[in-house]
């Protein structure tokens, strides 16, 4: 079936108030000219959510947070509760992205409570699984991906609060990729895992998006493969016209 691809935007630790600001609108004033049958997403640093959500009011893009605690709340200082990151505006929320893996020493139990939290305030969860050079290099991929996977979804997802992001983390940030038939075959091996824990029905809707240096370049060919649902896009999110040539890369907008 037919799944409507969404187009994620990873800001991480950049940007100013007046950056997030400033892209909403000028993406905003694109859509308006050119409404785009697919999802647009961007996850700015949590200062500027509710700015950027604001801004974004009454056009197509979405606004998410980049990551949230599994408590609603408590003794966590400089911590964002998933309640808080609704209260701002947001409507995703990323958890489990390999840098807060590696930096932070998140497991994917860790993970798990966090997208549970999520999904409790009412937030779609983007969950990222992927693996690291030395684990593709020993051929784990799989193993690990869907170790992941398992260990990462939380009870009650489904394809309306839950989207899986595929990001091989030594593609991250570093201008490489797997090729296309190694993208789609991890991509396959996750919805095939989804049909084994979700049904076949619930893996066949789920969003899995693709999240290793995708950018204006290689985003065509990408976003063609069939079971690749979109993007999470870091670096070439943070330009709008970089963000918006991989939007309209989308075959949605073709």
């Amino acid at each position: 079936m037919a799944r409507r691809q969404l187009i994620a935007g990873n800001w991480k630790m950049n940007q100013t108030k007046g950056d997030a600001v400033a892209f909403a609108k000028a993406v905003a004033e694109r859509l308006a000219g050119r409404p785009i049958a697919a999802d647009l997403l961007v996850c700015p640093p949590a200062p500027f959510i509710d700015a950027m959500a604001e801004a974004a009011k009454g056009s197509a893009l979405a606004v998410g947070g980049q990551d949230c605690h599994a408590a609603k709340s408590g003794a966590h200082t400089g911590d964002v509760a998933a309640p808080m990151l609704k209260d701002l505006g947001a409507t995703y929320v990323i958890v489990g992205h390999s840098e807060r893996r590696a930096d932070h020493g998140e497991s994917s139990a860790d993970v798990r409570a966090k997208a549970a939290a999520a999904h409790a305030a009412g937030l779609i969860a983007v969950i990222c699984i992927g693996e690291t050079e030395a684990e593709r290099d020993a051929g784990k991929t799989l193993e690990v991906v869907e170790g992941q996977f398992n260990g990462s979804l939380p009870d009650g997802a489904t394809p309306a609060n839950t989207v899986i992001a595929y990001e091989p983390v030594w593609a991250i940030g570093t201008g490489r990729t797997p090729t296309l038939p190694e993208v789609e075959e991890v991509h396959a091996a996750i919805r095939a895992r989804a049909a084994k824990v979700l049904g076949a029905d619930a893996a066949s809707r789920l969003l899995i998006l693709y999240g290793g240096s995708m950018k204006p370049s290689n985003a065509k060919e990408l976003l063609a493969l069939p079971d690749v649902d979109g993007g999470l896009i870091g670096g070439a999110s943070l330009k709008v016209d970089d963000y918006w040539a991989i939007v309209t890369s989308s075959p949605a907008a073709q």
